[in-house]
Formats: C-alpha cells, sequence, structure tokens
C-alpha cells in the first residue's frame, strides 16, 4: 500500500470504528457526543478508520458527519481501503471478485435481487431495491450487465439468501449475512482485519496500540487483530466473546466511554 501520510511516533494509536450499530444506528446520523469524541481522538493525534461493511459510498457521508479530514475508510468489508486527505478521499487498496462466477454460482439456486458495488459510485443492480438498501447512484442492468465491469463486492438478496453462506465460503469467497435475506461477497481472504493490518503497517502504529469497536459478526476477525478488542453491548454472543471488553449498547453511545479512554491521552504522551 503506498500513503503519503507523515511518520507517525510510536504512541499514535490505530481506532477501528465499525459504522452501524457501533457509532450510529442505521438510518440515523451518530450523536452529538460520539461526534465530539471520535474528533478529540483525531485530535489528539490518533489515527481513525472507520471499518465498515457499507459501500465507500455509503461510508464517506459518516466520515463528513464525525467531520474526519484526515484518516482511513476500510469499506465493504476490506475489500476497499480509502485515505482521507484534507478532507479528499482516494482508493488506496482495492480487492475484486469475480462477479460473474458468483452470480453464476446462485443464480439457479435461488431468485434474488443482486447488486454490484461501483466504488465511490454506487450499484449495479438486477433486480428493485428500496432507496434506503443501497447507497449512491443505482444502475439497472440485466445478469450480464453486472459483470459490466470489475466490482469489489456483489450483495445477494431475497428470501433463503443466509443460506447461501456456507455455499460461498467453500467456493474459497468471503461471505457475511447481516440478516437471513442479505449475503455480502467479498473476496476470499480479505476482511476488516486484513485490510486494517495494511493500514497499521502503512502508517507505523505497533500491534499493542490497535483497537477496535464493533457489534457484527463481520468485525470478528477485527477484534481479534486489535489489541483493544471491544464488543458493543447489544452484539450477539459470538461477537462479544471475541472480543476483550464490552461496552454499552447503542442506545447508551456504547462507543464514547472507549473513545474518551484513548482521546484522554494525546499521541505524544499516551501510556
Amino acid at each position: 500500500m503506498n500513503t503519503t501520510s507523515t511518520a507517525i511516533t510510536a504512541t499514535a494509536q490505530l481506532v477501528a470504528l465499525d459504522i452501524d450499530g457501533t457509532i450510529l444506528e442505521t438510518g440515523l446520523p451518530p450523536s452529538d457526543l460520539v461526534v465530539h469524541e471520535v474528533r478529540a481522538v483525531a485530535g489528539a493525534g490518533h489515527h481513525v478508520a472507520l471499518a465498515t461493511g457499507r459501500s465507500l459510498a455509503g461510508a464517506v457521508p459518516v466520515a463528513w458527519q464525525l467531520g474526519l479530514r484526515d484518516g482511513w475508510l476500510i469499506t465493504s468489508n476490506g475489500a476497499i481501503t480509502a485515505r482521507i486527505s484534507g478532507g479528499k478521499v482516494k482508493i488506496v487498496e482495492r480487492h475484486d471478485i469475480d462477479v460473474e462466477a458468483v452470480v453464476r454460482h446462485v443464480a439457479p439456486k435461488l431468485r434474488l435481487r443482486i447488486a454490484a458495488e461501483i466504488p465511490g459510485h454506487g450499484y449495479r443492480i438486477a433486480g428493485t431495491f428500496a432507496p434506503h438498501e443501497l447507497s449512491g447512484v443505482l444502475q439497472p442492468a440485466n445478469l450480464e450487465g453486472l459483470w459490466a465491469a470489475p466490482s469489489p463486492r456483489v450483495a445477494l438478496v431475497g428470501a433463503g439468501a443466509g443460506w447461501l453462506v456456507e455455499d460461498l465460503r467453500a467456493t474459497g469467497l468471503t461471505a457475511n449475512a447481516p440478516h437471513s435475506e442479505w449475503v455480502d461477497v467479498t473476496p476470499g481472504g480479505v476482511s476488516k482485519a486484513t485490510s486494517l493490518e495494511r493500514v497499521r503497517v502503512a502508517v507505523g502504529v505497533p500491534s499493542a496500540r490497535t483497537v477496535a469497536v464493533g457489534d457484527g459478526r463481520n468485525d470478528i476477525d477485527m477484534l481479534h487483530w486489535a489489541a483493544r478488542g471491544v464488543a458493543m453491548g447489544h452484539a450477539p454472543m459470538a461477537v462479544r466473546e471475541a472480543a476483550n471488553k464490552v461496552t454499552g449498547t447503542i442506545a447508551d453511545d456504547g462507543v464514547v466511554p472507549v473513545l474518551r479512554s484513548i482521546a484522554g491521552w494525546p499521541a505524544a504522551v499516551a501510556r
């Protein structure tokens, strides 16, 4: 990964934050308290990375809501890594999936709506999606049109879609099901954790100074990766068991005490 970031002292921390269910409730902006504490962490010299299953188009507005002018976006469950620098966003690494192979594999099994992400723009879609289901511009396509250009992520949506997770993983792909009727498919071997590790190396933060907060099953690898993995209080048991610590729920702004424990020490003097 190429980065133009300045050299960072060994006391800075890399703070990875899931979006939905961690820093905000889906469909709502982050609370004023969360915004304040995220800005405090960034202002103290630490690296903030939003690590999410959202597309890049869905994550960028949250970065602006938080006031992040410098930081990182790990989107599409790790398939896209983007750098925020001076208020501008640039993709620095992406991992594309064989969309045609995925579609041909699942199409005979279930009747599904399918979306292929166009990073930073939206999706090519086969089937009808409501505006709140996907971020960005939605471009209707037939099945063949879904693989007209490379894509880092395919969303499979419909009754029974969750049953495809193990089948897809058996082919070497990464598959995550936010719920029983939605599966996100990304390249094998790619996760929030793998992309965060590349960011960690790029910015020169020691492994011991990594923090991650999340609430979903797609956060489990990230919580294992971090020296300090914190699960939200409402997270499923498997997620809480993967963490070093459990904080409050999203209704309690549970991420806030974690952020305060980091922001309390500027990077130059963090302990």
